[in-house]
């Protein structure tokens, strides 16, 4: 194994710094030669920390003629023919990363930085301008001066739309976009190209609803992999990080693959698209030389967990397989849609697991265990009653009990689970409480034992497997646990283990919806 340490570009989104500074770069630019040579105006929807930022800023390197940044690559040699490549373009490059959209008039700042910047070098600036107006005649002034048409670039477009202190100032932000980015409909003929990227895609936004003529190309085929990196990419390009990794992990190279795979693959943008490793968790990997969750330690945006609430979504529904969407409503986010799956999708907590041709709607699922898991740790506080707490739930405890059969000790912590459960007056509530909180036990014990989970009738609730045990559950609701025992024998759920010689544990368990907890447990050895 080579000794030599690779540069790898961790929250490194400046492509000129990569290509300069000798990082490790996984050649992207193909995609470019496509976009530029196939349309104009192009929108891109990808989840944070997905390589989108790096992305435009190669968009604009290329645009601004910076050829020896792209010696080696693959646009190098499809451009050696093109004696019109390589021309210096106008750029407007629009970055709504780094800003904090909860103050008042902070989009304007944002804006009113980047024209001023654009004004000192196209000239011309008057101050009794509108910020569109402005907007407007410096791209005129650009393109009269450079006799070239302009290029614009806007990352993260709706970070002000998602990030506002209320609904009152989200609705400002959206009509100072209608004013500005109006400019790109009237203004066709002069401007080269145009590249938006964001999150999520704003329904009646009008930077879609006034530029219609926009590419959303998110769901295409064709750019599936254009973001993020895949199996052949991890292959080729991270040879001697996986050999490194494999090592310090006491593994094989394909046991490595394996885990990684498991951990940080499964992204798909097209049900017949390469599927995509999170690019941020991989690096991040790599460099600590551990299986972590990096993604999903940066952070869970809170409007996400205020949008479950809001709703009654039922999340045993992903992993039960029952989670469809057409594509209308996974590309179409609308601020006050109560449905949180577009959301979820386009933030990349949900991806794309399978397609019904008929009814041409997607299937949807966790794209890897790191997202699982992570996102079922930070639903846990809102089940639970304790927002406050950054892990109420102590799944660790739970998988050392189940681990030494100690069934007394598991009922305890049960116990103590649904001691926390919120209760509203809607009883329909309630239990929707009381089930989520067994789902996302059972659902974070896959991290240390075999589990299976089940709701439909003719199989027990949940199924654990460990080196010694086999336990079947049953839960029931205003019943007793007798019942719960007897539905497991008379359902012969124990059948398909008759001949394993680990010890077969049945457990009934019984929930009382007046007394808020459980009123029952039997175990029941084989």
């Amino acid at each position: 194994m080579s000794n030599t340490i690779r540069k790898l570009p961790i929250g490194i989104q400046d492509f000129e710094s990569i290509r300069k500074d000798g990082y490790l770069y996984v050649d992207k630019t193909e995609y470019i030669y496509e976009l530029v040579y196939g349309g104009k105006p192009y929108f891109l929807s990808r989840p944070r920390r997905f390589g989108k930022s790096l992305f435009l800023s190669t968009l604009r390197a290329y645009f601004e003629g910076k050829k020896e940044l792209f010696d080696g690559l693959k646009i190098a040699e499809l451009e050696r023919n093109n004696e019109d490549a390589w021309l210096e373009y106008p750029v407007f490059y629009i970055d709504f990363n780094k800003k904090n959209y909860r103050e008042d008039n902070a989009l304007e700042t944002v804006l009113d930085e980047h024209v001023r910047a654009w004004e000192k070098i196209y000239g011309d600036q008057e101050s009794d301008r509108s910020l569109d107006e402005r907007f407007r005649h410096v791209i005129e002034r650009a393109v009269e001066r450079t006799e070239k048409n302009a290029v614009v670039l806007v990352d993260e477009y709706d970070k002000p739309l998602l990030e506002g202190a209320d609904d009152e100032m989200v609705e400002h932000n959206k009509a100072v976009f209608k004013g500005f980015f109006s400019t790109l409909k009237s203004y066709d003929r002069y401007l080269k190209f145009v590249f938006i990227t964001g999150v999520t895609k704003f329904g009646k936004v009008s930077i879609f609803s006034d530029l219609n003529q926009l590419n959303d190309i998110s769901l295409d085929y064709k750019y599936s992999g254009i973001c993020g990196i895949t199996e052949t990419e991890l292959e080729f390009c991270f040879k001697p990080e996986i050999d490194s990794m494999a090592d310090n992990n006491q593994m094989t190279k394909e046991e490595c693959l394996t885990e990684l795979k498991k951990m940080y693959d499964g992204y798909h943008f097209h049900q017949n698209g390469d599927g995509v490793y999170n690019p941020f968790s991989l690096l991040s990997a790599f460099d600590k030389k551990e299986f972590g969750m990096y993604w999903f330690s940066t952070g869970t945006p809170t409007f996400l967990i205020e949008k479950l609430k809001e709703s009654e979504f039922d999340v045993k529904k992903i992993t039960e397989g029952e989670l469809y969407a057409n594509a209308n409503v996974l590309t179409d986010y609308r601020y006050d849609n109560p449905n949180p799956v577009p959301l979820f999708y386009q933030t990349g907590y949900l991806t794309i697991r399978g397609y019904d041709k008929k009814y041409m709607s997607y299937q949807l699922d966790y794209p890897n265990d790191e997202v699982r898991y992570g996102f079922l740790n930070s639903l846990a506080p809102m089940f639970l009653k304790d927002e406050k707490s950054a892990n109420p739930l102590d799944i660790r405890s739970f998988g050392m009990d189940i681990e030494k059969g100690k069934t007394d000790s598991l009922r305890d912590r049960f116990t103590a689970l649904f001691a926390r459960l919120p209760y509203p007056n809607d009883g329909k509530i309630v239990e929707q409480n009381f089930q989520n909180v067994i789902y996302i036990v059972f659902m974070l014990l896959g991290q240390y034992a075999v589990t299976e989970i089940h709701s439909a009738k003719g199989r027990a609730d949940c199924i654990v497997e460990t080196e010694d045990y086999i336990y079947i559950f049953e839960f029931k609701r205003d019943s007793t646990a007798d019942e719960a025992i007897k539905q497991i024998d008379d359902m012969g759920y124990a059948k398909p283990y008759a001949a394993d010689k680990r010890k077969l544990i049945r457990i009934g368990a019984n929930f009382d919806s007046k007394e808020r907890n459980l009123d029952g447990w039997k175990v029941v050895l084989a």
